[in-house]
């Protein structure tokens, strides 16, 4: 009984997406495509690229003044369990 009413529903979706393929009316819109604006997307690359010169200078500047200084943490020893 639960089967054939599945069976039935499924018939009945079945036969609307054959109808919107049919008459061209899909479930999904069709996507429009955009041209990319090449003159926009070079500019935005360029300004990336001299924030990224100004961050590098910076951090140059920081390394030639000798004012870097670097420690090692030793990891802590594992502690032996008394038996």
């Amino acid at each position: 009984m639960k089967t054939s009413r599945l069976l039935v529903v499924i018939l009945v979706l079945q036969g609307l997406l054959l109808l919107g393929q049919w008459t061209g009316q899909g479930p999904v819109t069709p996507a429009h495509a955009q041209i990319p604006d090449s003159g926009a997307q070079r500019q935005q690359m360029l300004d990336e690229l001299k924030s990224m010169n100004a961050k590098m200078d910076k951090l140059i500047g920081i390394l030639e003044s000798g004012q870097v200084q670097v420690s090692i943490a030793m990891p802590d020893e594992k502690k032996k369990e008394a038996p």
